[in-house]
């Protein structure tokens, strides 16, 4: 087996850009409404809470989406260094319409669980579940759901 990357999923700079300055959009006006017209004391806690997690998240998804994912024959990975899944340990794949899935990804169910891990508008761990897109373009995530598929399906005729 060899460490050559199959595919990779990436955000595009335009989509970086754009999904970050509209979390940044919102952030910035809940923050305005809260100190222009502050509402009842409750009211103003909740969007200051709000509009400052916006504004964190915009910054989480820019420093996110600066990284990529690729499927290798034994691994799908992340560039900044995490082991995303091991090929042998998924169980299954996702695509439906109706699946809990990224916009434009697709979900991967592994054997066994780990850790969560969220980077937004990329990829997220909840268990044994995994979200992978975001701001990914549909074609890439399509592509490398599909090679995952043929290589379950792969390993599935071999045993």
């Amino acid at each position: 087996m060899t460490d050559e990357v199959l595919v990779t999923v990436e955000a595009s700079g335009l989509r970086r850009i754009m999904g970050v300055a509209m979390l940044g959009t919102i952030g910035v006006a809940l923050l305005y409404v809260a100190v222009s017209k502050p509402p009842s004391m409750f009211w103003l806690l909740f969007v200051l809470v709000i509009g400052v997690g916006a504004l964190w998240l915009s910054v989480r998804m820019w420093q996110a989406t600066s990284h990529r994912i690729e499927l290798t024959e034994e691994e799908l990975r992340c560039t900044d260094g995490t082991v995303i899944a091991m090929v042998a340990d998924i169980e299954a794949i996702d695509r439906g319409f109706f699946a809990f899935k990224p916009s434009n990804g697709f979900l991967i169910r592994t054997s066994t669980p780990r850790a969560r891990v969220w980077l937004p508008g990329l990829w997220w761990r909840a268990g044994r579940r995994i979200g992978i897109g975001g701001v990914t373009p549909g074609s890439q995530s399509k592509t490398m759901s599909e090679i995952l598929a043929a290589m379950i399906a792969q390993r599935s005729l071999k045993s």
